[in-house]
């Protein structure tokens, strides 16, 4: 029964993928009976054109989903050309990877706290220069999309960070910074020059899926990018909840234009590619050594402590917020604490909690069964990783969820799944699934076969030793990649917006509905509730496997030789 694993996991995630695109390009050319569409026609093209703004809303997600990946790329790829192998590279390891579990709108809710007019830099600053009001400069929301670009840079990195840390392997790279300084090379052009070639091919995939999420994000620009006009997937958002039902047609041909943002963006980046590898052959080759590069070193170290100090001072600030009494401007603390909303909002946090759960956990048990069930095929019928299947893996990451959402929805509704539990979870299970499988499989492919090889050999069945011997010795990444999926299916809002159609009141679309009514206390608290969820699954991940195995500390999981 094992080898139909991989194709039930593989309809799970591409098919709702296929059938919101199909769903959505129909009535994008005016067909959707529903509405009574039922002849090709190109008015919603026309009507979407005649959309004051257009032109700005494009460029908003265009060039800042570009600059946000560019410098997310540029930031990653830097520090670990500079401080790889040193005790700054591996304390940096260590505080990227829970930040890495931190939601999209927390950390953007964080960084607004920080450097809004009236945030905590500011009124830092106001201690040394006698500020008695906010400053007057658009910060949040400002008409470039700034503020925007920062939240997504400060949340790609720590993705960005662990893929490449994942492809490091693939280049030997201690044997390969070795051959480099003997040669004469400094650090960081010994690790441009030899290891980002090998190790480039690895990441391309995670990086696209940064840049399409970045073009088409929705949560985060809700929060941080400007809103007259805002970024083409909000506008879209704005369409879909349109009493008008005739706007539906507009908002599809809205969505597709979306995806063709994405796939330009994604061939800018691809020829990018191109032209920085033909520069790069030339420099490779020119002969430099660039020996003296401690104050790019130091560049690189900064910026990224940056960028994860702006996230963890952020989710400190958003704590104290939701515990704040009176905190005027330019006050460092608040004059006191309070836990009067918690109280008052008691019973509608434990419904949004329980919702959030609800949804969460089987999405995220199926996600882990069918997993562990298409590794273990691989195991059983001796099949190694494939690169295709790299690619159907990434493609619900590479699609943008606006320009499919919609489709899927009416797909739903064909079936009579719409606004139902199953329909929300089979939506999360669409984006769970990749996080799972690139949490679990590289851990389940470098276990050691001689542990599972000398079970058959005492007889045990090949279920057998999937039961009592892999997944006993897998029990910390099991445990891992399900925290992993909880953090995911927390952050997810458009798939419970639209799919669940607002039946469903999770922790994270409370907390983004919050956004526009400027409630920080509220939004600290809802805030604090998406941080604590998928903290308290990795926290579970740690915790449980030490208490298993607390007497049989011996027992490790070991590698391939």
């Amino acid at each position: 029964m094992l080898r139909f694993f991989p194709i039930l996991t593989i309809v799970l995630m591409i098919g709702p993928v296929s059938a919101g695109l199909i769903g959505t390009l129909l009535p994008a050319f005016g067909i959707l009976p529903a509405l009574g569409g039922d002849q090709l026609s190109l008015d919603p093209w026309r009507m979407l054109f005649a959309q004051p703004g257009l032109g700005s809303s494009i460029r908003l997600s265009l060039l800042n989903g570009l600059l946000a990946t560019a410098i997310s790329v540029s930031i990653v790829l830097l520090f670990c050309a500079a401080w790889q192998g040193t005790r700054i590279f591996r304390a940096m390891q260590r505080i990227l990877s829970p930040i890495l579990s931190v939601p999209h709108v927390t950390a953007a809710f964080g960084l607004a706290f920080l450097i809004a007019p009236s945030g905590w830099i500011a009124r830092v600053i106001a201690q040394f220069t006698g500020w008695e009001r906010p400053i007057d400069i658009a910060i949040i929301h400002d008409p470039l999309g700034l503020a925007m670009v920062a939240g997504l840079v400060t949340k790609e990195i720590p993705f960005l960070f662990l893929m490449t840390l994942a492809a490091l392997p693939q280049a030997d790279t201690d044997r390969t910074a070795q051959i480099t300084a003997t040669l004469g090379y400094g650090r960081i052009a010994g690790w441009f020059k030899a290891t980002l070639p090998i190790i480039y091919r690895q990441i391309r995939l995670p990086i696209l899926a940064v840049l399409a999420y970045s073009t088409s994000v929705v949560d985060v620009a809700m929060i941080l990018a400007p809103t007259t006009p805002p970024p083409l997937a909000v506008r879209i958002l704005g369409w879909l909840a349109d009493p008008d039902l005739s706007m539906r047609f507009m908002a599809s041909s809205a969505a597709v234009l979306q995806l063709i943002l994405v796939v330009i963006a994604m061939g800018i980046w691809i020829a990018g590619e191109k032209v920085v590898a033909v520069l790069g052959q030339h420099w490779a080759e020119d002969g430099n050594r660039f020996k003296r590069d401690m104050g790019l070193r130091q560049t690189g170290a900064i910026l990224a402590i940056i960028a994860a100090g702006a996230v963890v001072l952020g989710l400190v600030i958003l704590t104290i917020w939701s515990v704040a009494g009176f905190w005027a401007f330019p006050d460092l603390l608040p004059r006191g604490f309070s836990l009067r909303l918690w109280m008052r909002e008691f019973g509608t946090i434990g419904s949004n909690l329980w919702a959030t759960l609800l949804i969460g956990i089987p999405a995220v048990l199926i996600a882990v069964a069918l997993v562990l069930a298409c590794l273990e095929n691989e195991v059983r019928m001796g099949h190694g990783p494939r690169k295709r299947a790299m690619w159907l893996i990434y493609l619900p990451l590479l699609v943008p969820q606006i320009s499919f959402m919609f489709g899927l929805q009416v797909f739903f509704t064909l079936i009579n799944l719409e606004r139902t539990l199953t329909s929300v979870v089979l939506a999360h299970l669409v984006f769970v699934l990749p996080y799972v499988f690139l949490s679990l499989s590289d851990p389940f492919r470098a276990l050691d076969p001689r542990f599972g090889q000398a079970a058959l050999c005492l007889g045990a069945s090949s279920a057998r030793v999937f039961w009592k011997v892999r997944l006993p010795l897998l029990t910390r990444a099991v445990l891992t990649a399900m925290a992993v999926g909880l953090a995911v299916t927390v952050g997810q809002y458009l798939p419970t917006l639209l799919i669940g159609a607002g039946r469903f009141a999770t922790v994270t679309t409370e907390a983004v509905a919050l956004a526009s009514g400027g409630d920080r206390r509220m939004i600290g608290i809802y805030g604090l509730l998406q941080m604590v969820l998928p903290f308290a699954g990795f926290a579970c991940a740690l915790l449980i496997p030490a208490f298993l195995f607390r007497h049989r500390r011996g027992m490790n999981a070991q590698s391939r030789g």
